[in-house]
C-alpha cells in the first residue's frame, strides 16, 4: 500500500469496526477529517508516540513504500510520505469546480503563553495548509471554546453546531487541531419528488465481512461497469457525535493519551504534551435533489438504460462519497434506520 487514498480505506474499515461496537443503527464519519487532523498531530509526535500513531492511521506502509535512496535526518523531508500526499490532496480540494461543493479546511488554536517550535507551525502551514491562531484557555477558556465553535459553524454551512461541548477545554489546554470537511453536491439527475413515498425498510445485518481489500475493490474505476438501472433510495439524515479517543486506543494508539509516555517534543519544548480528547461530529441528508454532508474532528492536547435493471434500497447498507480523482474516501457510514 502506497497511496494515502488507500490508508484512509483501511483506516476507515478499522474505525468502522470499532464504532459498530457501540450498537448504533446509524453510521456517519469522515476518515478523511480524522487522519487530517491525526496527521497534524503526528508532525508533532516523536518516538513510539510517532510510531503508534502512523501505525493507526496506516502511515508506515505509505512511508515503507515511497522511501527513496540517502539518509535523510528529518522524516518530513521524505519525499512521498503522508504530510506530503496530504499537502497534494489538501491543494487538489481547494481547486474551483462548479460540479459539487467541497471544503476541508484545517486550523490550529494554540495557547498564547504557549511557545511552539517554528518548524512546527510552518510544517502545518506548509504541508496541512492549517491557519494557526492564538487563543488564551488560561483565563478565557469558556470564549475560546464559543470562538472554535463560531469557526466550525462557518466551515460546515452551519449545519454542525457547538462542536466543542462545555467544558472540553480549559485552563491546561495547550493546543485544539481541528479538520472541517463540507460536501454538498446535485444528483447528476434528480430524482422526481412526486415519486416519493413510503415503503418498507428490513432490518438486517450486512458488513461482517466487509476488509479494506475489498472496499478498494468495489470502488475501483476499472472493476465497474456503467449501467442504467432504475433507483429506489430512502430519504435519510444522521447526525452523529464520536468520542474516539477509545476507539483510537482500542486500534493502538495508546501513548499519545497516557500521561508520562505521550511525547510531543516535535511541537514544543513543554514535555509534559498530552491527546486529552478527540471529538467527531458528523452530518448527511440525502435527498431528492442530492447529498450534503459535512463532519468536523478535533484533538484537544493538554499539558500533563431502455431494460434497465432495479435496484431497491430497502434493507441497511453502506453508502461512501469519494473524490474520483484522489482516490479519497471523504464520508462513510451504513443506514439502518432512514427517517
Amino acid at each position: 500500500m502506497s497511496s494515502l487514498g488507500e490508508g484512509i480505506t483501511h483506516f476507515a474499515v478499522d474505525l468502522y469496526q470499532q464504532i459498530r461496537q457501540s450498537n448504533k443503527e446509524n453510521i456517519f464519519y469522515s476518515p478523511l477529517s480524522i487522519m487530517s487532523a491525526f496527521g497534524m498531530t503526528s508532525l508533532g509526535a516523536r518516538g513510539h508516540t510517532a510510531s503508534e500513531i502512523q501505525k493507526v492511521l496506516h502511515v508506515n506502509e505509505i512511508a515503507e513504500n515511497t522511501e527513496g535512496g540517502g539518509v535523510i535526518k528529518d522524516p518530513v523531508e521524505r519525499p512521498g510520505n503522508i504530510h506530503h500526499q496530504f499537502q497534494n490532496l489538501l491543494t487538489e480540494f481547494k481547486k474551483p469546480t462548479d460540479a459539487y461543493e467541497l471544503n476541508v479546511a484545517n486550523r490550529l488554536y494554540g495557547e498564547k503563553t504557549v511557545q511552539f517550535l517554528q518548524a512546527y507551525v510552518d510544517n502545518v502551514e506548509k504541508f496541512y495548509l492549517a491557519s494557526v491562531e492564538s487563543a488564551d484557555f488560561v483565563s478565557a477558556a469558556e470564549e475560546s471554546r464559543k470562538m472554535i465553535n463560531s469557526w466550525v459553524e462557518s466551515q460546515t454551512n452551519k449545519k454542525i453546531k457547538n462542536f466543542l461541548p462545555s467544558g472540553s477545554v480549559d485552563k491546561s489546554t495547550v493546543l485544539v487541531l481541528l479538520n472541517a470537511v463540507y460536501f454538498k453536491g446535485k444528483w447528476h439527475e434528480e430524482f422526481k419528488k412526486e415519486n416519493t413515498g413510503e415503503k418498507q425498510f428490513w432490518l438486517n445485518k450486512l458488513e461482517d465481512q466487509l476488509t479494506a481489500e475489498k472496499l478498494i475493490e468495489w470502488t475501483n474505476p476499472q472493476n465497474m461497469n456503467q449501467r442504467e438501472i432504475e433507483l429506489h433510495l430512502p430519504q435519510f439524515k444522521v447526525e452523529e457525535t464520536y468520542d474516539l479517543k477509545p476507539m483510537l486506543k482500542a486500534l493502538g494508539m495508546v501513548d499519545a493519551f497516557t500521561e508520562g509516555k505521550a511525547d510531543f517534543s516535535g511541537m514544543s519544548k513543554i514535555r509534559e504534551l498530552m491527546v486529552s480528547e478527540v471529538f467527531h461530529k458528523s452530518f448527511v441528508e440525502v435527498n431528492e435533489e442530492g447529498t450534503e454532508a459535512t463532519a468536523v474532528t478535533g484533538a484537544v492536547i493538554v499539558a500533563t438504460s431502455a431494460t434497465s435493471d432495479s435496484f431497491h434500497c430497502d434493507h441497511p447498507f453502506l453508502f461512501l462519497i469519494k473524490h474520483k480523482k484522489t482516490n479519497s474516501l471523504l464520508f462513510y457510514g451504513r443506514v439502518s434506520s432512514p427517517e
